[in-house]
């Protein structure tokens, strides 16, 4: 072998040599773990396994941020968000140049701290409208409760059944959009058909203070409630008039109310309800 050939043979080695180096020293409990985390031959697999590390240090975190080569990977960007260790003034500017689903994987992933998953719930939040119909359906049904939440909202009935189904969506979050004045009808109409959500107690007391919900539903519900009870849900609710009427009626008709005995403060309160207006 002539000189030449050995002293390529030699350079032709020494890549192989050094990936070999870096790979001990990701796993070595003494090597410089600085140095090795701002290696420009570290790859993508030796970051996520350095990122595993419960010795790692802040220091070390930051260096690995400032490494160009890895941090094109998106896997080593959203370990390196989510890693409990990571200085917050390099985590919380990376979550908002998330994509949508990896801000809802960083949400549910249980070891990301918590303001790291508010943060990727709020980016998240700001983008539904952007998002496409596919994605909507996708978030309604496999993202976080405050996103379930979000998208009970949506004006496409799809994503609001989707959203209904989602296991981590919570009764006060369906009570909360219940109670907004702004509230799609077809979300009311929704929770008045879903065999879940339509037999929780408070749920159907929100839906009698919605002047959205139908009639045959408003009746069903307050049917099952106590006259008492009742009698203060349809002096607050935000029902029509003829409606609230209506339903004392039928309740009298039942047998649930004694007549005269709410139909008569109805009337009062809608006298003084209109000589106010009239004010």
């Amino acid at each position: 072998m002539t000189l030449r050939e050995s002293n390529a043979t030699k350079v032709q080695a020494q890549p192989a040599d050094h990936a070999v180096s870096i790979e001990d020293a990701v796993r070595s409990t003494v090597a410089d773990i600085l140095s090795v985390a701002g290696d420009p031959a570290l790859t993508e697999d030796l970051a996520l396994a350095l990122l595993n590390r419960p010795d790692l240090t802040s220091q070390a975190l930051e260096r690995l941020s400032k490494n160009s080569g890895v941090m094109k990977s998106r896997k080593v960007k959203i370990a390196l968000i989510g890693h409990p260790k990571t200085p917050r003034h390099l985590s919380l500017p990376m979550v908002r140049h998330l994509y949508a689903f990896d801000l809802m994987k960083l949400a549910l992933t249980p070891v990301v701290p918590a303001d790291i998953k508010v943060a990727a719930d709020d980016a998240l939040v700001t983008r539904l409208e952007t998002v496409s119909l596919g994605q909507k359906l996708s978030l309604a049904r496999r993202a976080s409760g405050r996103i379930a939440g979000a998208l009970l909202l949506d004006a496409e009935a799809r994503v609001v059944h989707a959203a209904l189904e989602n296991a981590r969506l919570t009764e006060a979050s369906v009570i909360k959009t219940l109670m907004r004045q702004s509230t799609p009808a077809v979300f009311v109409e929704a929770v008045c058909r879903h065999p879940k959500w339509s037999l929780h107690h408070e749920v159907r007391i929100a839906l009698l203070r919605n002047e959205k919900i139908p009639l045959a539903r408003a009746v069903q519900f307050a049917r099952a409630l106590p006259p008492s009870q009742l009698h203060e849900i349809l002096h607050s609710s935000r029902l029509p008039v003829k409606i609230k009427t209506y339903l004392v009626k039928e309740l009298e008709r039942a047998g649930i109310m004694r007549p005269g005995s709410c139909s008569e403060r109805l009337e009062k309160l809608d006298r003084a309800t209109g000589s106010a207006e009239g004010r």
